[in-house]
């Protein structure tokens, strides 16, 4: 816990610099094609440190991240034996990958949507789109308001709730650390057990 709480720290002292925008930026672009940490972390600090930009927070994240779907269908598309295939065994997930083709035949734009939003890894997702060549219009939008509903609500909640989330954060620090960490293996498991 020691290594998380000083990680959580790090990114606390500079959330409020001029680095932390272009941070949360790679961070949201690399997360969606192959990164595993999700930058709502980032987000999350950023807002704690300067609440009334949260708006440019999450929009900056919902933009970067959306560009980072787009080079993950772009590897998918062109470079699925070359990358994205290693991507796809880093995380052990192969036979998921295949059904979420069967995804794309049936529910395009939703099944993007769906792993835009919600914990499951949407990298994954990004590449499968790229790979099973669904309609590039469609990915782009679901995309799009899928992760900037998804940063725009963790950007304003923590806009709206900030100081006592803040506190919350530094009691509870450890319980939020292994929440986090199980949310995040959940993830995992749900693309690659229920799908």
């Amino acid at each position: 816990m020691k290594l998380f709480r000083s990680a959580y720290d790090w990114v606390l002292h500079w959330a409020a610099t001029p680095y932390a925008l272009p941070a949360l930026c790679a961070i949201s672009f690399v997360e969606s094609s192959f990164f595993p940490i999700p930058p709502d972390i980032l987000l999350i600090a950023m807002t704690v440190a300067v609440p009334a930009l949260w708006m440019r927070f999450s929009l900056f994240c919902s933009i970067a991240s959306v560009l980072g779907g787009m080079f993950g269908y772009f590897i998918g598309y062109q470079f699925m034996d070359i990358v994205g295939q290693r991507i796809v065994d880093f995380y052990h997930l192969q036979e998921t990958f295949d059904k979420i083709g069967g995804l794309y035949n049936e529910h395009q734009g939703w099944a993007v949507a769906a792993a835009g939003f919600t914990p499951l890894p949407y990298k994954i997702f990004t590449l499968a789109a790229g790979t099973f060549k669904i309609d590039f219009p469609t990915f782009v939008a679901a995309s799009a308001i899928s992760r900037s509903a998804r940063f725009f609500l963790v950007g304003f909640l923590i806009y709206k709730f900030g100081p006592p989330i803040k506190a919350l954060i530094e009691k509870y620090f450890n319980l939020f650390s292994i929440v986090f960490f199980v949310l995040l293996v959940l993830g995992f498991y749900l693309l690659k057990f229920v799908l």
